[in-house]
């Protein structure tokens, strides 16, 4: 069986990793890697492949950044002449990405098989890229290898059900537990900035609907300007770029207690992550590790297509500065009341065996 993968930033390479280790360990799989080049920011990728110790890639399509049109039809026209060239019998695509979508697009064009794994997620706003990517992924694949019973129902709901739907579980469990373990023995990083496991709020911002709206990111600094605990902040390049745009870097720089940072390696992230006090993110893969590493969440998104979060262990506070401010004084004042709890807390999204059951469904449906 022929398995190509399609992928091309880094959340699909994080949650992918434990996927493609477990497919290249097997003799009756021949795994190809395919990257878009989506994400070619060394620190957003290529360390990641390193970090992850993941299959050499195949095939890379280099496409840079681009507009999201131009960019999805540059990726559909390099995958289709590799797919035409090696005639896989599947491809599996992750997420909601560009990548995601441009992936299925080109393997619907050949009349080959789709599987997308983390298919079913909505966060029932239309205004959304992801929301776009996820639900038109689902819509042409084959294949949906669904994270939770929400994500099934979702599906069913669009009219998406039988026997090729499969309840796996999310990825991203096994592959936070496992290298988790491994952060704990490789990164220095709270070393390195002199900071104490749980004194600390980590924050994360990268959304393309929230990054790019000036008045978002402004609320969000007032919001930070009131915070008094430690903050740490590890700023992705698109929102460096939009802090420059906008004028707003005086104002971070002001902060005295806010610590910017670059990207970090996955090692150094998921140490920091896992030793924060609480997080503060917009992301859809720390709202699921999370759960892993049993840290209180405060989701800045008025929206989450991880619902089952919601009420344990996040809360949805959008951009708006005074419930950002009540929540954070609320996780701090109850801080060991919430980290007792959440430790007794299940994660949602399944018991680290998705790997197992995806690779396992499609080597009985394709060998």
């Amino acid at each position: 069986m022929r398995i190509s993968f399609v992928f091309g930033t880094r959340p699909e390479i994080i949650k992918l990793s434990a996927l493609l280790n477990l497919s290249a360990s097997h003799h009756e799989i021949e795994l190809e890697t395919i990257h878009t080049g989506q994400h070619y920011n060394y620190h957003l990728s290529q360390s990641f492949l390193e970090d992850l110790n993941l299959p050499q890639i195949n095939y890379e399509i280099s496409v840079g950044s681009l507009p999201r049109l131009e960019q999805i039809r540059q990726m559909v026209f390099g995958l289709e002449k590799v797919l035409k060239k090696r005639k896989p019998d599947v491809v599996v695509v992750q997420g909601d990405t560009n990548s995601t979508l441009a992936g299925a697009i080109a393997a619907r064009n050949f009349g080959i098989p789709i599987a997308h794994v983390e298919a079913g997620l909505r966060c029932f706003d239309e205004q959304m890229v992801e929301e776009i990517n996820r639900k038109a992924t689902d819509r042409i694949s084959s294949i949906w290898f669904a994270p939770t019973p929400q994500s099934v129902h979702n599906l069913k709901q669009e009219g998406i059900q039988g026997e090729s739907v499969i309840l796996a579980g999310n990825t991203i469990v096994e592959v936070a537990i496992e290298n988790l373990k491994i952060a704990k023995k490789k990164s220095r990083i709270l070393q390195r900035l002199g900071l104490k496991p749980g004194s600390y709020i980590l924050i994360t911002a990268h959304r393309q609907e929230n990054v790019d709206n000036e008045k978002f990111l402004a609320d969000l600094i007032s919001a930070w300007e009131q915070i008094h605990l430690q903050m740490v902040y590890p700023v992705h390049p698109r929102t460096q770029e939009s802090f420059i745009e906008f004028g707003l870097i005086p104002r971070l720089n002001s902060i005295k207690n806010l610590m910017l940072l670059g990207p970090l390696s996955y090692w150094d992230f998921l140490l920091l992550a896992s030793s924060s006090r609480m997080i503060m993110t917009d992301s859809g893969g720390i709202q699921e590790e999370c759960t892993i590493y049993k840290k209180p969440v405060i989701v800045i998104r008025e929206y989450t297509e991880r619902p089952e979060i919601i009420g344990t262990f996040g809360v949805l506070t959008g951009n708006n500065s005074e419930k950002i401010l009540c929540e954070v004084k609320n996780i701090d004042a109850n801080y060991q009341e919430i980290i007792t709890r959440l430790k007794k807390t299940p994660s949602p999204f399944g018991d680290g065996k998705a790997s197992e059951r995806i690779v396992s469904y499609l080597l009985k449906k394709f060998t």
